[in-house]
Formats: C-alpha cells, structure tokens, sequence
C-alpha cells in the first residue's frame, strides 16, 4: 500500500469539525468535475490512491477516469463499501437491532431462532457476495488493489459475534476481485484478535489512531501497544482527533508509531493538501532511522 492515502470526507460534506464546514464543502463539491480536480491536485504531488465510499457520485468520478486511461494509468482505488452513513444514521435513531430488520432482507430474527447464527451465516454470506459485486460494477476497469467493507457492518459483525461473515468477506474479495481484504474499525485491538482466531495473517484495518485518543476504543494505550507487539498492516484515518490536534502535531504523533503502513487524510484545498503531505513526508524522513532499528 502507498504511505499516504487520500480520502473522500470533505467531497460528501463529512466534516468532523463543524456542521458550517459541512454546508460549506457541499456547495464547493457540488459539481462532480471540482471532485476530480481535487483529487488530481493531490496526484499531482505523487499521491496516487484514492480511498473512497461508494457514494453515488463516485459513479461519475469513475466514468471520467475511465475516458482517460493514459493519464490515470498509475492510480488506484480502494473502495469501502457499503455506503456508511445510511446505516449509521438508521443506528442512532433505530438502535442495531431495529437497522437489522430495516435493512437485512428476510426474517433474520426468526432464523435465529430456527437454526441459529450458523444457520443465519449461510445465507448471508451469499447475500453479501451479491451485495460486494453491485457495489464493485462502478469501478469496473479501475485498479482497486484494496476493498475494504465500512466500520458500521465491521463493528456491527463483530458485536454480534459473525466472525465468519468476516472472514468469508475476506476470501470473497480475494477469489473473484484477485484483491485484498481491508477492514475498517473503531475497535481495532478486538477486530485484528478475532481476525487472527479465523486464521486471517497480518490483515489490513484502517483505524482511528491520533493523539487525542479519539474514536479510539479500550484507549490509546492498548493500540500503541498493538501497533508495537502485533503483525497487521494498519492505516490510520482521524488523525487530527476531530479537529483537537494541531495539523502538525498530530502527523507527527501518527508518524513516530512503528506499524502504521498509511496515512488515511482528506483536504479540500491545495494549501491543506500541501501542508498534510508534507508533514508526513518531513516526520517519515525524522522518525525513519527509529522504525528501521525496531524492525531489525
């Protein structure tokens, strides 16, 4: 994976800051065009991944990628899917239980108490398969090295204990899209522990890691200590803590942690842009020497 990923937040008016930022990106990113040139300012910096939803719109995105191959021959994109914020919504004002009747098709609760969650597995399984693929048709003939499946189902799966799930998510992913498996997470000690028990090696999970401690569960000690003494490709997103640390103090936490493969940021701006990319490239150089003696 590239060190520094960049990510769709500010496209979709997904601001952790404030609700004006929101509104405000909104109108920029209204026209699909200011979405593409946005992304080829930070190309033009030799960021060439781009880690998205799968929004509506992405379907545009892709179809202007597309018409010109020569120019986006080097870029790439992991798609996380499904759309998150449909499902986190129904969360909080339905609670988990009331988003799986909404949005799980069939009876669940009664296959539960016909055959039990092996029973229930099993046809969700296919069910999931046919879901991957109607979200995958958008990036037909675009590398998408990576896929990763959004933290609302992550965590939903983990919660209920549907490690299986998880793990067939992984092998599907590899079999028919010849990709790997990402994971996103606000719980990432208890996600890489029940990853390891399917017999998932050194998987990829994205993670809130900032010095702040924030969307971080069970505490930014114990990830310090997994990112320090556990075998996984970890990609941090939220690194400014929703806005608590200062941009450069937070790129230098997340740049001195051993373990952190990428860098996970969204910017709306080319000076924003700018700055980010060269604080990790500035702290990467410093804390370089320090990460090549403990990984010998």
């Amino acid at each position: 994976m590239d060190r520094i990923l960049f990510g769709d937040n500010q496209f979709f008016a997904v601001n952790h800051i404030s609700d004006e930022k929101s509104r405000a990106q909104s109108i920029k990113f209204k026209d699909d065009k200011t979405i593409l040139d946005t992304i080829d300012i930070a190309r033009g910096m030799q960021v060439e991944t781009f880690m998205c939803t799968t929004h509506d719109r992405i379907i545009n995105i892709c179809e202007m990628i597309r018409q010109e191959p020569d120019k986006y021959k080097d870029f790439c994109i992991y798609p996380c899917m499904p759309y998150a914020h449909k499902y986190a919504n129904a969360v909080t004002e339905l609670g988990i239980m009331g988003t799986i009747k909404q949005y799980v098709p069939g009876n669940f609760f009664g296959s539960i108490f016909k055959g039990g969650i092996a029973f229930v597995s099993k046809d969700y399984i296919s069910i999931m398969e046919l879901l991957i693929d109607a979200e995958m048709k958008m990036f037909k003939g675009i590398k998408t090295p990576v896929i990763f499946l959004q933290n609302v189902i992550t965590d939903l799966l983990l919660g209920l204990g549907m490690k299986d799930i998880l793990k067939a998510y992984h092998d599907y992913v590899k079999k028919k899209y010849n990709a790997e498996a990402g994971f996103i997470t606000m719980n990432m000690p208890k996600l890489l522990d029940t990853l390891e028990s399917m017999g998932i090696e050194n998987p990829i999970i994205c993670s809130s890691i900032n010095k702040a401690g924030f969307r971080m569960s069970g505490g930014k000690e114990i990830y310090e200590k997994y990112l320090n003494e556990r075998k996984f490709r970890a990609i941090a997103m939220q690194v400014l803590g929703g806005g608590a640390i200062p941009a450069k103090e937070a790129i230098e936490y997340v740049c001195s942690l051993p373990n952190v493969e990428s860098i996970l940021f969204g910017a709306s701006s080319r000076q924003n842009i700018a700055q980010t990319i060269q604080y990790i490239r500035e702290f990467d150089e410093k804390y370089r020497h320090r990460h090549s003696l403990a990984g010998a």
